[in-house]
């Protein structure tokens, strides 16, 4: 364990003075300057990583005022701020070495709305999918479309003028943009929006700060208007980061100093509030997805697409196709963007018509398919196939695999990953193919594999190259590619930085600008921020200033996990990997995606958070020569120390003595261990697992809480317990030992026992019999269903088993109870690894016992089930054998249910609610469910749901109970209370608990419906 602070980990009086300050003075918000908190923000969705002195949370405009009235004062004028959205910038424009000023935790609301004259008017941290949501209902949505919609915000969408899918019908952010409030280094607000160019001259005039920033922007675009027009490129992804051309309208009668500061990447000042212009709703939508024999023809065949006046054409290589087969986004559209027979598709081309009327589709849509069937029967153009629809939900399906794109190219095997950094290069269309040629070939010269996605029809390409940034010689030629592709796009006529910004590619600015241009940017940054306090070194520096612009070449992420060795690397490779890609921050409240985040909004208990601060504790352990895989066989062997040396670590530990590890734990504790992030995020960071290994190391060092024991060792007091639950269950359920229980240990809501237990409520014939079995042929055996036990079921809920064996029997098969076996998922999410592996290996060994027996192995729930198939190959490897548990609906849907008779039926329609860990891992599940239900003649809807809030046993622990509740009416409460109590069904445990705990009714189980109507 660690107990130093190092230079990253420190940060500076004066910054702990400037927090204590404003807060002193007013500022609503939080503060915070805890290394964990730091190290959470200090990367985004780029290969660059700065650690900032410290972050504030505003609540208001008026603290963002405050923040900087007072950061204009001695002695806190050296310090340096750096605007932040939803960190999902691939080129490092949110990161800052000085303070964080985060919008997105609380600068969330949505103000007002005007349907009338089509316009909205939102604070800055609005995230674009919450704004659409809004937005629906009325017939409108914010046009700009990034794959980051659900975790990206407006002021993010502002400062790096982002655009995306549609570009060429909807433009950019700047062209939606109507107003801004912006917030100046001094604290002064500014108001802008288009105004006469008499108007502004007028303003230009005054002696305040705004007029004199009027003064210098309004001359710089008139006297150097010629030279702006001929400089700049007229690309559909024009960005330059100060955007001196559009400031002025073509005919110069107006000026809106709101386009200077879209897409100054917040290096201007703050803006906190955006008046934007919303798009009517195209409620007429068709997808053609054309498929192709190779990447270039997708390429070559773009233009003609285009021509087609398709609303966009968005395109994605094989290799990307080849990485979204191998993801849990495949199943929603791998009926949607089949094979086709005999052809090997290598490229994909999605092009999209949409309109307020379906005659305005038809004749296009008529008409290229005519072309695309003749280009299939010719072979022409590399036209294989292509398939078309009309369903609004399943073109949404196929889009969130597009957008997934960006994720999964991180997920490619091996040290060197695909990364951002010369990727939203932007030429015209008709030069892309070539461009993409040469561009290839770039990378093809240095053995460099690569994946292909992006928006053809505006001419920009992503292109990731897959390096390995911990090698030396492979960041060297970052930087040469980088300087390859400036030249490249030149060459063609093109950009740089077409849709994402400059951030740490603003050294190529003074470049593409030339001297003088570049002279006038200098001029406005020195008027905004003279002193260069504003994200400084990002697009340019104050005229007079000598500080330099940040680089390419500036420090990586590498940088410190180079610092860990290869073997820790390897074996905590389920932290290493993530990407910044930010799919965990999900605005969405129905996605299992992440719980704790959601409930908290603190980016320390997200995944991304979980494993930055997991690599930068195993970088802190090797630079204090622990050799943690060394420890971690110790472990196996017994304490690495001796109790006393645990108790005078607890005692630091009391009396406040600094420790990372401290802070690694506390966001560790927040994670409900539901398993979402192993499946929804797409490279797969697994933060259960390696919360389980730290908390391993962790209580090596320091002694556990008491609850640990009790949820660890459940699997061996609960089958004591249930066999006196009569006397259990009123004691355990009285005001004084609750509240002991509660007070002491920290556990509250204990659930009480069956009552009679199981092994009183199933006959002898239903109990094991291996001899039995044995003595059967494989015909006979294969008549039986192996009931595999779990300690929520057997002990908490026998009447789901009970359940279960009358379904089996109705299905014409033999029910047959196993031995209850503890599975030791408790101990896993405790981080008791040794018991864990113990309680693993003898589990194997009994469920492998049975591999020669002809019949299924059945669980009933999902948690442990899966943990079978996870866990247990992590713990135990090639020990684990072959053995294979199914989860109740996964044997059911091999069984005939046509054959079974209902003596109740029902016309009501019922309502699944599933597993979250269920959910992520087989996301099938539900439609199995429904497929049975059909079989049955019943009607079962199904619905999209976040975590219910209990996930195990942590809804139960004292110090969750704030959390669990919040999730649980964040997501569940609302299904819940729209629908009757007795038509609702729940495959989870824990979920029916926690349903239990607030509505005082348990729901079913599909199982026990079933069970009731047979």
């Amino acid at each position: 364990m660690i107990a130093t602070i190092s230079q990253q980990q420190a940060t500076t009086e004066l910054v702990s003075n400037y927090l204590d300050t404003i807060q002193k003075q007013g500022f609503s918000g939080d503060t915070d300057a805890s290394f964990s908190t730091r190290l959470s923000l200090s990367t985004d969705n780029s290969v660059y990583q700065q650690v900032p002195q410290g972050v504030i949370f505003p609540k208001s405009a008026k603290d963002i005022q405050l923040a900087m009235q007072i950061a204009s004062r001695d002695p806190f004028l050296s310090l340096t701020f750096g605007p932040r959205g939803g960190g999902t910038g691939t080129n490092g424009q949110s990161l800052t070495p000085g303070i964080v000023v985060d919008l997105s935790r609380y600068m969330r609301e949505i103000l007002e709305i005007n349907v009338e004259e089509s316009w909205v008017r939102v604070q800055t941290g609005v995230i674009k999918d919450q704004l659409n949501d809004f937005l629906r209902p009325y017939g409108f949505f914010f046009a700009p479309d990034l794959s980051t919609s659900n975790r990206a915000t407006i002021g993010g969408m502002i400062n790096t003028d982002a655009s995306g899918q549609g570009s060429l019908v909807y433009g950019k952010t700047s062209d939606h943009v109507l107003g801004l409030t912006t917030y100046l280094v001094d604290g002064t607000e500014m108001s802008t929006t288009p105004m006469p160019v008499e108007k502004a001259k007028v303003i230009a005039e005054q002696n305040t700060t705004v007029g004199k920033l009027y003064k210098t922007v309004l001359d710089i675009g008139l006297e150097n208007r010629d030279a702006i027009l001929e400089k700049f490129p007229r690309l559909n992804r024009f960005l330059t980061g100060y955007d001196l051309e559009h400031i002025l309208s073509d005919d110069l009668q107006t000026f809106d100093m709101s386009r200077l500061i879209t897409g100054s990447e917040g290096s201007l000042g703050i803006v906190t509030e955006a008046k934007l212009n919303i798009t009517p709703i195209a409620e007429f939508k068709t997808l053609i997805n054309i498929k192709y024999d190779s990447f270039d023809s997708a390429l070559r065949h773009s233009p003609f697409l285009v021509a087609a006046n398709a609303t966009s054409v968005e395109t994605v290589d094989s290799k990307v196709l080849n990485l979204a087969r191998e993801d849990i986004i495949w199943h929603s559209v791998s009926d949607l963007i089949t094979d086709v027979e005999n052809k090997d598709m290598q490229g994909l081309n999605m092009v999209e018509f949409n309109a307020v009327s379906p005659e305005d589709i038809k004749d296009k849509v008529d008409t290229l398919c005519k072309l695309l069937d003749e280009c299939v029967e010719k072979q022409t153009n590399g036209v294989i196939g292509y398939q078309l629809t009309n369903d609004k939900a399943d073109i949404l399906k196929i889009y969130a695999m597009r957008k997934k794109s960006v994720g999964l190219l991180g997920n490619v095997k091996g040290s060197q990953k695909p990364l951002a950094f010369a990727e939203d290069t932007a030429v015209p269309p008709e030069n892309l193919a070539d461009f993409i040629v040469e561009f290839r070939e770039l990378l093809d010269n240095h053995n460099l594999q690569y994946g292909m996605f992006g928006h053809v029809d505006a001419g920009v390409l992503h292109v990731r190259p897959a390096l390995d940034m911990c090698d030396p010689e492979q960041e060297k030629l970052l930087r040469h590619i980088s300087d390859e592709v400036v030249k490249l796009t030149a060459k063609y006529g093109g950009l740089m930085w077409g849709e994402h910004g400059k951030g740490y590619r603003s050294e190529y600015g003074p470049e593409f600008f030339g001297e003088h241009l570049f002279t006038q940017l200098r001029k406005i940054k020195a008027a905004f921020d003279p002193n260069n306090r504003v994200n400084p070194g990002k697009i340019c520096t104050p005229i007079e200033s000598k500080d330099s612009l940040v680089s390419v070449d500036d420090q990586k992420r590498a940088w410190f996990d180079k610092e860990i060795s290869i073997d820790v690397k390897t074996e905590f490779n389920n932290a290493m990997t993530c990407n910044g890609n930010g799919l965990c921050f999900n605005y969405d409240e129905k996605s299992p995606m992440c719980p704790s985040y959601k409930v908290t909004g603190d980016r320390r208990y997200s995944p991304k958070g979980r494993a930055s601060l997991m690599r930068e504790w195993l970088r802190l352990q090797e630079s204090e020569n622990i050799d943690l895989l060394n420890v971690e066989k110790e472990l196996v062997n017994g304490e690495v120390i001796t109790w006393w040396e645990r108790y005078q670590h607890s005692r630091d530990k009391k009396k406040g003595v600094y420790d990372f590890s401290h802070e690694v734990k506390e966001s560790m504790d927040e994670c409900l261990a539901c398993k979402a992030c192993t499946t929804a995020c797409p490279i797969k960071v697994d933060v259960p697992t390696f919360r389980s290994r730290f908390l391993n190391f962790y209580h090596s060092y320091y002694a556990r809480p008491a609850k640990d024991y009790l949820v660890a060792g459940i699997e061996q007091t609960a089958p004591v317990m249930a066999k006196f639950a009569k006397v259990v269950n009123p004691i355990v359920n009285t005001k004084l030992v609750s509240g002991l229980i509660k007070n002491t240990i920290g556990y509250v809501d204990t659930p009480s026992l069956s009552v009679p237990q199981l092994s009183k409520r199933i006959s002898k014939d239903q109990q094991f019999n291996f001899e039995l079995l044995n003595s059967l042929s494989k015909e006979q055996q294969a008549e039986y269903v192996l009931i595999v036990q779990d300690p929520f079921t057997s002990f908490y809920e026998a009447e789901l088993v009970e359940s279960f064996i009358k379904v089996i029997k109705a299905l014409g098969k033999k029910p047959m109870l196993l031995p209850f076996k503890p599975n030791g998922k408790a101990q896993h999410v405790k981080g008791f690894l040794n018991e864990f592996k113990t309680t693993a290996k003898n589990a194997a060994e009994f469920l492998n016992s049975l591999s020669e027996i002809n019949a299924p192995l059945v669980g009933l729930d999902a948690s442990l089930v899966m943990c079978y198939r996870d866990e247990y190959v992590s713990i135990l490897k090639e020990n684990r054998g072959d053995f294979k548990v199914e989860l109740a609906h996964e044997w059911l849907q091999t069984q005939n249910f046509k054959q079974v008779t209902l003596a109740t039926t029902t016309s009501s329609p019922f309502k699944l609610l599933s597993h979250c860990t269920e959910t992520t891992a087989m996301p099938n599940a539900s439609k199995v469910w429904q497929t049975i239900f059909a079989d049955l003649n019943l009607q079962l809807e199904t619905t999209s749901t976040g975590c219910c809030g209990m996930a195990g046993t942590y809804g139960h622990e004292k110090q969750n109970q704030e959390n669990s509740r919040a999730l649980y009416e964040m997501s569940w409460q609302p299904i819940i209370s729209s629908n009757e109590p007795e038509t609702i069904l729940a495959t989870g445990f824990s979920c029916r608990s926690q349903v239990k705990r607030y509505e005082k009714f348990k729901p079913k189980h599909p199982l026990q419906l079933i069970a009731e109507l047979l």
